[in-house]
């Protein structure tokens, strides 16, 4: 009995691992933008002593954080590798696709991994497909918020594929 559940352990944190690991193929390469951003760092932003209600709302948001990443590329070969990538893991992963828009050659595609409540998300992938010259984005956000709040999270960060999230945050209201 022991051996099962040791064994079922090690199955289980081998999968929380990979899947917090499988889009870091992307970190590093010369044709690719990269941010990342830790539960460590969110911890010192959220030590911040604030004045305004907005910046608060902020502070907020962010002490519910444990992971960004974010990868930003024109190299049409890479958006194709990122967006084999994210299908892979929406598919293995159990996201509920929460959005998905085609505008002006532009394919923008946000999954969720619910928590306790409809607005609360514990994991958010997104990935903008850009075309011709756009930018394309994946952006991973791990964590326990409410959706309602990252439209506070992309001004305050000025992140890539923000006035998407946006759209999503202000269309849940």
């Amino acid at each position: 009995m022991k051996k099962l559940i040791l064994s079922l352990v090690i199955v289980l944190t081998t999968n929380t691992f990979f899947a917090q690991s499988v889009f870091d193929k992307f970190d590093g390469l010369d044709d690719v933008t990269t941010v990342i951003v830790n539960k460590k760092m969110f911890a010192l932003l959220s030590k911040m002593d604030v004045k305004d209600k907005e910046t608060q709302q902020y502070v907020n948001l962010i002490k519910k954080l444990d992971n960004l990443k974010v990868f930003v590329t024109q190299s049409d070969k890479r958006s194709d590798e990122m967006k084999a990538v994210a299908d892979k893991y929406i598919k293995s992963s159990a996201l509920e696709e929460l959005m998905r828009m085609n505008e002006k050659g532009k394919s923008v595609k946000i999954y969720v991994k619910s928590g306790a409540s409809d607005s609360q998300i514990k994991e958010l992938l997104m990935f903008v497909e850009g075309g011709g010259k756009e930018e394309s984005v994946l952006m991973s956000l791990i964590g326990n918020f409410d959706l309602d709040e990252l439209s506070v999270l992309t001004d305050k960060m000025n992140l890539p594929g923000g006035d998407d999230l946006k759209k999503v945050s202000k269309g849940k209201k």
